[in-house]
């Protein structure tokens, strides 16, 4: 049975439209994975091939543009439902924080 906090996120993420892949299918699929860890719940995201063929030549939608800007749909989202969300490094994913 999953975390409330897990299934908090995960049905945040598909009220607002995003696609999430199963927790038994993180191998790449595209779309966004949100496991948990000691810490909270992370939530990571991959491009398809398709998007990432079309954004390649594309000036200002670099993948680490994209990933960016999917982090910040993401982390505003998750909190304006009150969550706590790290500021994550570049290219590392998303940590929503466990409460106390």
């Amino acid at each position: 049975m999953p975390c409330p906090l897990l299934a908090q996120v995960r049905h945040a993420l598909l009220q607002a439209g995003f696609p999430l892949v199963a927790q038994s299918e993180d191998d790449g699929r595209p779309g966004l994975s949100v496991t948990e860890v000691p810490a909270g719940v992370l939530v990571a995201w991959t491009a398809s091939d398709e998007f990432t063929a079309l954004t390649k030549d594309k000036p200002g939608t670099s993948g680490d543009r994209m990933h960016e800007l999917v982090q910040a749909a993401v982390s505003g989202l998750l909190l304006q439902q009150g969550h706590t969300v790290t500021e994550p490094a570049a290219g590392a994913d998303l940590l929503i924080l466990a409460g106390p």
